[in-house]
């Protein structure tokens, strides 16, 4: 189903520069969902101001985004990001930061004391695929439960998830009440609902729309790589992890550190530098030293709008996704 736009009082879209969650957003707009409603959210994975497992330009990619199209973009994270998560021993999980429109709040870090001392592992479940859990989905309950201003107010949580991707995404719903909500409690109620908009379309489907809208592809989309996560994910496949060691031979050594010292792989089965090894460079990539630049760099970017719209390297590839 689709739900009344117009009854929300605020309009929530996930999004992390992926071409599913922009999608999400221009779909939002073509449907006539008020704009002075609409809120970007982005999680930022490694914590802010650091670099670890995601891609440098995405921060910038997204906050050119919301200026674009004259929106309030509000970031949030958990502090030290996936880094400190992922070095926790015998420590509660690090607190919760996010922005707001009145200004920065800090939340949790009390809780039960645990360790990890490796990367999340290749699963469908949350409690061995960390990085999902604590990283993003635990740190946006956060930021709606801890803002008074979604209390008796209605609000759409959107996002990009498609069924195309996976058969445990297929299974889920279109439209759902949101994990946060509360509108049957006797206090604090929060009426929140959780739309994905896309989760029936193809991937054909999402590049048209963002040509359609002239949104330029994100920098790895152009550099041959099908998925915006993070960019050393833990699906990536031996191609993505070729072209990484190439790209940021720096931060894969120091993920291939880390193995050594866990006594973990990321993959069950193999370390990152045999599954490089048997991954060719994105030819993409290769040719463009440019473009390698420009996915590495947090530089400011004026815009993402496009006269020239080209359907990046990217596009219908084989990179592999969350289960």
């Amino acid at each position: 189903m689709s739900p009344d736009l117009a009854s929300y009082d605020r309009i929530i879209v996930a999004v992390s520069g992926g071409k599913d969650g922009t999608a999400c957003l221009l779909a939002l707009l073509e449907a006539g969902a008020p704009a002075e409603r609409i809120e970007l959210w982005h999680h930022e994975v490694d914590g802010a101001g650091r670099s670890l497992m995601d891609w440098p330009s995405t921060g910038p990619y997204v906050e050119a985004l919301a200026r674009d199209f004259s929106l309030p973009l509000y970031r949030s994270w958990r502090e030290g990001g996936f880094e400190r998560e992922m070095l926790r021993d015998t420590a509660p999980t690090a607190p919760v930061v996010f922005e707001t429109p009145d200004g920065v709040v800090r939340t949790g870090g009390q809780g039960p004391e645990g360790t990890r001392l490796r990367f999340p592992q290749v699963s469908a479940s949350l409690s061995v695929r960390w990085c999902s859990a604590s990283l993003k989905i635990d740190v946006a309950d956060r930021a709606l439960r801890g803002q008074d201003r979604f209390i008796n107010r209605r609000t759409l949580v959107v996002t990009g998830e498609r069924a195309e991707e996976s058969p445990a995404r297929a299974r889920y719903a279109a439209f759902e009440r949101h994990r946060t909500d509360t509108r049957n409690g006797t206090r604090r109620r929060r009426h929140v609902d959780h739309w994905r908009p896309v989760h029936a379309w193809s991937e054909a489907e999402v590049w048209v729309i963002l040509k359609r809208w002239r949104v330029m592809p994100a920098f790895p989309y152009q550099g041959g790589f099908s998925r915006l996560s993070c960019a050393f994910c833990i699906f990536g496949n031996a191609d993505q992890f070729a072209t990484l060691k190439w790209m940021d031979a720096n931060r894969f050594a120091k993920l291939v550190r880390y193995e050594k010292d866990f006594g973990c792989t990321i993959k069950r089965d193999r370390g990152l530098e045999q599954l490089s090894s048997e991954g060719t460079v994105y030819q993409a990539a290769r040719s463009r030293p440019d473009l390698v630049a420009a996915c590495l760099a947090d530089r400011p970017l004026e815009t993402v709008l496009t006269e020239d719209w080209t359907l990046p390297a990217g596009a219908f590839g084989t990179g592999e996704g969350p289960l």
